[in-house]
């Protein structure tokens, strides 16, 4: 491997196992932490849509971290590919997190941000649980893509 991409691949993967750590942190730390505030603050301060609103300024912030991502793994994966250093699993898993940080971004984040601003009830509607079910599976299939794409690369790039 040579110098220049030997770099390119430990930034690559910098940048995949910070994100993958910080989709984690938001998803298993930070949402138990923030919906259940009454534990750690004493009292009840926040509504269950304070405390939803508060999420999802976590997840918009997320969401450009996100889209750094699919720049990062369109470029080099993209590259490896022009190399013909192509791999099934590689491809298939990165296709896998482009298609679903776009969904992330582009299709959910926008509708769960418009149903909070229509107000507490509509965030209370069966369509707003099914959309942010969907969005948290859609979460998981990317940070397990990611991971693939980490693990695929770290070992090539152990050879």
């Amino acid at each position: 491997m040579k110098k220049g991409f030997r770099i390119a691949t430990i930034a690559y993967l910098t940048v995949l196992a910070s994100t993958l750590g910080a989709s984690l942190f938001a998803d298993a730390i930070s949402a138990p932490i923030i919906f259940n505030s009454q534990k750690w603050l004493g009292e009840n301060l926040l509504s269950h849509y304070q405390e939803g609103l508060i999420m999802t300024r976590n997840f918009l912030i997320l969401g450009k971290v996100i889209l750094l991502n699919i720049v990062a793994i369109f470029l080099y994966e993209g590259y490896k590919y022009k190399m013909f250093e192509r791999d099934r699993i590689d491809m298939a898993a990165a296709l896998v997190a482009i298609m679903s940080a776009m969904l992330f971004n582009y299709y959910y984040m926008p509708d769960i941000v418009n149903m909070q601003l229509a107000g507490e009830a509509m965030s209370k509607s069966e369509t707003f649980r099914n959309i942010h079910l969907g969005s948290e599976l859609d979460l998981k299939l990317f940070c397990f893509s990611i991971f693939v794409l980490i693990v695929s690369n770290m070992r090539k790039a152990c050879r």
